[in-house]
């Protein structure tokens, strides 16, 4: 899967011009340069701008009338990035603006790439490290940002995530399945059921979206944590393991890194398994039904994360 170049997003020239004025009166300085992201999968704006002084710094941005649900992500991350407990490797948060019917938020840039698949297991073990802080940072969080009424997992996941139970009522058409797979739909059901419990269980937040191309990798090798939309009250072993999906993926010891990783240490003894199930579910149905606004990638990552979810559910159960 080509994480790098996954985007299709609108060129900086395109952009209304009371918009690019406006962003460029924010900077100081007129933009003459733009590197825009190849990685996600929605098609907001989103590039490294550079100015005539030589600043640098990263913009994102959407218009409300064609894209209010994207409006409101943008909204949503800055106000939980000028909350986050500060010292994470998490871009921060320069400032947001409204022109001429356009959301933008700016953000530090990082120069870094999104991580290679296969993984390369050194900066693999260094993300895993990074997040380890996060997660250590998250388990008490502050109260502005509890403040802000974010999502419970456990909620998310009776409305959203939870899948093979609506394919086992008949309400979702089955996906396919490979063969050592079929036949294990009361299997799945029973495991991803229990995840609303767990989730509520929890007293920490969670990164909610946690996966390859949400971590840059910077020139030093340390890992950036992106795209904070999603943050939720829930465990932060069930990003772990979103995380650890392309690690699997790339043939490394993921189920060594998961015991191992200070977030799972608290976790019920089936928790990887729970999230496996689950996560390949949600993965699995959502490729048939991608938005029409997102990147047309998306149906394909969905495919082959949901595909990799339950191969290495179905290896941990002996299915296979």
């Amino acid at each position: 899967m080509p994480y790098h170049a996954t985007a299709r997003r609108p060129a900086w020239h395109t952009l209304p011009a009371a918009v690019r004025s406006a962003v460029s009166a924010r900077l100081g300085s007129a933009v003459v340069g733009a590197r825009v992201a190849g990685a996600g999968f929605t098609r907001g704006f989103a590039a490294v701008l550079g100015t005539a002084d030589g600043g640098k710094a990263f913009v994102k941005a959407a218009p409300h009338a064609e894209q209010p649900h994207l409006v409101d992500w943008y909204a949503r991350e800055a106000a939980i990035l000028t909350r986050l407990p500060s010292g994470l490797p998490v871009p921060r948060l320069r400032w947001a603006l409204w022109e001429a019917g356009w959301y933008a938020l700016c953000l530090d840039p990082v120069d870094g790439h999104t991580p290679r698949l296969p993984w390369d297991p050194a900066e693999l073990d260094a993300t895993l490290v990074g997040y380890a802080d996060i997660a250590a940072a998250l388990a008490d969080p502050p109260a502005e940002l509890v403040a802000l009424g974010l999502p419970r997992l456990a909620d998310l996941a009776r409305d959203d995530i939870l899948w093979w139970g609506e394919v086992a009522a008949g309400r979702e058409p089955p996906p396919p399945l490979p063969g050592p797979d079929r036949g294990r739909l009361d299997e799945l059901v029973a495991l991803e059921s229990r995840l609303p419990g767990y989730a509520a269980g929890a007293a920490g937040l969670t990164h909610g979206d946690l996966r390859v191309d949400n971590v840059l990798i910077d020139s030093a090798g340390a890992p950036w944590f992106c795209d904070w939309t999603w943050l939720c009250h829930g465990p932060a072993w069930f990003d772990l393991v979103g995380l650890l999906i392309t690690g699997y993926a790339s043939g490394l010891d993921v189920d060594a890194r998961f015991a191992a990783h200070p977030a799972a240490t608290d976790a019920p003894d089936d928790a990887l398994d729970v999230a496996l199930a689950a996560l390949a579910g949600y993965h699995l149905t959502a490729a048939a039904s991608a938005p029409p606004t997102a990147s047309q990638h998306l149906p394909a990552h969905q495919r082959w994360t949901g595909e990799q979810a339950l191969g290495w559910l179905a290896r941990r159960q002996g299915w296979t």
